[in-house]
């Protein structure tokens, strides 16, 4: 990847978070990257395509995030792995523009490219809940998990985390801490017997 392409997806992200797809500007983002507005159709072919870039290379590094939350904790217990997984995405929300830029586009996607953000976020969420079906599987094979149903408890734990980062798209991470801090045992208690 050339450097001034780089320089336009770092800045192109700013505006997309910030603004959102439709308010963005590409006059703007060619500013910020020290670059006129022309620049940008040697890199990219439109607006449309600059944001695919961003929003694959986004969730990209947040799959990669999370892998390594999950490679670093792999001798904490379970409960604490999943519970841990919410305490590191709230963190996350708060000081990383991609992880914002990340929970806005699986929550609100941009009416005019929905089709094509949708092929990327459906694959990225169908990944985290087979991630962590592999997870539940592996620790009820060691005895340190037991539940009645892992695919059902995989779900719930999305939905849960819907309800929970919802919150911090709100921009109140008080509430999200709070309903994280409501819910967890009861969710923890429901899928574990």
């Amino acid at each position: 990847m050339t450097e001034g392409k780089r320089k336009l997806q770092k800045a192109a992200l700013l505006h997309f978070a910030r603004d959102g797809y439709e308010g963005a500007s590409l006059q703007h983002i060619a500013q910020d990257a020290g670059m006129k507005k022309p620049s940008i159709y040697a890199h990219f072919k439109g607006k449309e395509e600059l944001f695919m870039s961003v929003l694959s290379q986004v969730f990209k590094e947040g799959r990669h995030r999370i892998t390594a939350y999950f490679l670093r904790e792999m001798d904490t217990p379970l409960e604490q792995r999943l519970h841990g997984l919410f305490l590191m995405l709230q963190e996350e929300y708060m000081r990383n523009r991609d992880t914002k830029f990340l929970l806005r586009m699986i929550f609100f996607p941009p009416h005019a490219v929905y089709e094509e953000v949708m092929a990327v976020i459906y694959p990225f969420l169908d990944s985290l809940e087979n991630r962590l079906v592999r997870l539940l599987k592996e620790e009820s094979s060691r005895g340190n998990f037991v539940t009645a149903d892992i695919r059902q408890a995989a779900v719930a734990f999305m939905t849960f985390a819907d309800g929970i980062m919802v919150e911090l798209l709100y921009e109140n991470p008080e509430r999200s801490r709070k309903r994280l801090d409501a819910v967890w045992p009861v969710y923890w208690k429901g899928i574990s017997m």
